[in-house]
């Protein structure tokens, strides 16, 4: 029974160590689009909470694209809605 205890006060301490060093064992490819990931409809502008691209090691160019209710889904960069609403976007954040 020491053992056990010993081995899970060990695993708790070294948790909290992790946590506070701000240490994460995520893959980096987490934040990647894969095939099963992308939408092909228009998501409606209002919508829309953020995007962000991809990071440049994944495979895919993507932009993955959080809506208000914090669902997340990749969409491809050149698809024609998206560029109209990151250009409106963008347009309205340099004119406020």
């Amino acid at each position: 029974m020491k053992v056990f205890s010993l081995a899970l006060l060990t695993l708790l301490l070294a948790a909290l160590w992790t946590g506070s060093q701000g240490i994460s064992f995520r893959s980096p490819y987490g934040a990647c689009c894969y095939k099963e990931m992308f939408v092909r409809q228009k998501i409606p502008a209002f919508l829309i909470r953020s995007y962000q691209k991809t990071p440049s090691h994944c495979s895919r160019k993507a932009v993955r694209v959080e809506l208000l209710k914090g669902k997340k889904f990749c969409v491809d960069w050149e698809e024609g809605w998206f560029q109209q609403y990151r250009q409106q976007k963008e347009s309205t954040s340099t004119s406020t």
